[in-house]
């Protein structure tokens, strides 16, 4: 059965094509939420997940969220045609997967392509999403996905080859190496477009940090451009539709607080695949709160990245560091910005975990690349040391649309501030980085740039009753009230003396 209805724009964007029915319709068409059908105006037709409602619509009209009004095109109050259609074949390979079956290449695609194409529901798409969870790809399957993802959107063909790239798997806060890493390497000689995420759970990603000081929403065009003039970016990957599977499927992983496995390897592979990486560094952090828990795990994280490069023909190289405690003294977008510019400014910042590792991980990418080993890191704190990784900053926020002069006091921090002290004498011995995350989350981090926290303290410091331990900044009188109930709820140091415990003897004699 066919029904003619009149458009009205729903706007809202859940993120799938929803398409919202009156009741009545829906009993003329014998249709049930979650049913499918196809909507057409003219020559284009998508197909959306139906929703029902007593109160939204009058009879003869369809609702179509924003998304889809959007991709439809069709003016409101024109009319379509829906009509049924059945599920995709892509939702049988998903319970494959449930039975823990391997699927074929042909298979994986159709479950992409549906995925990209929003042909599957939320409740469909989390399906997959804990079926890869509880029954990991193998690496013939984790390939077979990685090109689905990448066929399935755009590519970007740098001619100023060979190609280098360098990506986290995350999960420590503080975490803004990227900000010296592209910066040192392209000073060098290096071609690096590098793209990167927003937050998902932490308290920033490298785009929120980044878009600070400039435009991270650069075009394909603009990406190749600046790359191929000046060397390198730092571009938000959401910008372009590099991997576009790849965003659909972390909504869906989100409110689960899962990350599969093989998926994980997917998603960063495709991405990097392309942009054309030829050469591809990959830092796991280890640690009882990260994502890569323990040595083990990281260790077969980095077999698997190695393998899966050699199929793909791109030379990877993993480095196993230290997630134990955050990179640096600063969790949240300003704050970064500030502390990775004053590193580069050679300002004393006490930010010796953050050098470190940038110099560490940039060593690795210049071995890579033909300098002998052993002398890579030498290479790039030189390049740190006399002002080019900083010019080349400033050439990149300048081509991104920043302000090429800026310096690390103009960044603008959050203007309300609490200082949290130290309840104990002794040392610290815990950093929790989930709960350092909350907390700079509810001072509005990654959403309210000027807010987030400045760590005074670090592991193995000693402390006394009153001093410092951490400052939480905020941008609005509301986020620092909730920082502070979240400071009271989430205490993230932990303090202790070097008497951990007295058991006393018997007073008898």
């Amino acid at each position: 059965m066919t029904l003619s209805c009149k458009v009205k724009h729903i706007n809202i964007d859940a993120g799938e094509y929803a398409v919202i029915l009156n009741s009545e319709d829906a009993k003329k068409m014998i249709l049930r939420s979650q049913d499918r059908v196809r909507v057409s105006a003219s020559n284009k037709a998508i197909t959306g997940i139906v929703r029902i409602t007593d109160i939204m619509l009058e009879e003869g009209e369809v609702g179509l969220l924003d998304r889809m009004f959007k991709d439809l095109g069709v003016p409101e109050g024109d009319p379509v045609q829906i009509l049924h259609t059945e599920r995709p074949q892509s939702v049988e390979f998903i319970k494959k997967k449930m039975d823990g079956k391997e699927l074929t290449g042909d298979e994986i695609r159709a479950v992409v392509t549906d995925i990209v194409d929003r042909n599957l529901s939320d409740i469909e798409l989390s399906a997959y999403v804990t079926a890869n969870y509880i029954n990991p790809m193998c690496l013939r399957e984790i390939k077979d996905l990685t090109m689905a993802m990448m066929d399935t959107g755009d590519t970007i063909e740098i001619d100023k080859k060979p190609v280098f790239d360098y990506h986290s798997i995350g999960g420590v806060p503080g975490s803004k190496v990227t900000l010296l890493i592209v910066p040192i390497v392209t000073a060098l000689g290096l071609t690096m477009p590098k793209t990167s995420s927003r937050a998902i759970s932490s308290a920033c990603g490298t785009a929120d940090i980044f878009e600070v000081l400039c435009n991270v929403s650069l075009s394909i065009e603009q990406i190749k451009r600046i790359t191929e003039d000046i060397g390198g970016v730092i571009a938000w990957g959401g910008g372009v539709h590099l991997a576009p599977a790849d965003d659909i499927i972390i909504r869906a992983e989100y409110p689960l607080s899962i990350d599969p496995y093989s998926q994980v390897i997917a998603s960063v592979m495709a991405k990097k695949k392309a942009v054309g990486a030829e050469f591809f560094v990959l830092d796991i952090p280890i640690g009882p709160k990260t994502k890569v828990h323990d040595y083990e795990l990281g260790r077969k994280y980095a077999r698997d990245f190695i393998e899966l490069g050699s199929l793909l023909d791109m030379r990877v190289e993993c480095a196993l560091t230290y997630g134990g405690q955050p990179i640096g003294q600063t969790i949240g977008p300003a704050l970064e910005c500030k502390e990775a510019l004053e590193v580069l400014e050679g300002k004393e910042t006490g930010s010796s975990s953050l050098i470190e590792k940038s110099l560490g991980l940039a060593g690795i990418l210049m071995e890579l690349s033909g300098v002998p080993q052993g002398q890579g890191r030498a290479l790039a704190k030189k390049a740190l040391e006399d002002g080019s990784a900083l010019k080349k900053m400033l050439q990149i926020i300048h081509a991104q649309g920043g302000d090429g002069e800026i310096t690390s006091d103009k960044v603008k921090i959050g203007e309300l501030a609490f200082d949290v002290l130290s309840k104990h004498n002794g040392y610290i011995n815990e950093i929790d980085n989930k709960l350092i995350v909350k907390i700079a989350r509810a001072a509005g981090s990654p959403n309210s740039k000027g807010a987030g926290i400045v760590l005074h303290k670090k592991l193995g410091d000693k402390v006394e009753v009153g001093e410092v331990l951490f400052t939480v900044y905020a941008d609005v009188e509301s986020k620092h009230d909730l920082a502070k109930q979240a400071v009271q709820r989430y205490f993230p140091i932990s303090v202790e003396g070097m008497v951990l415990e007295r058991i006393p003897g018997s007073k008898e004699m």
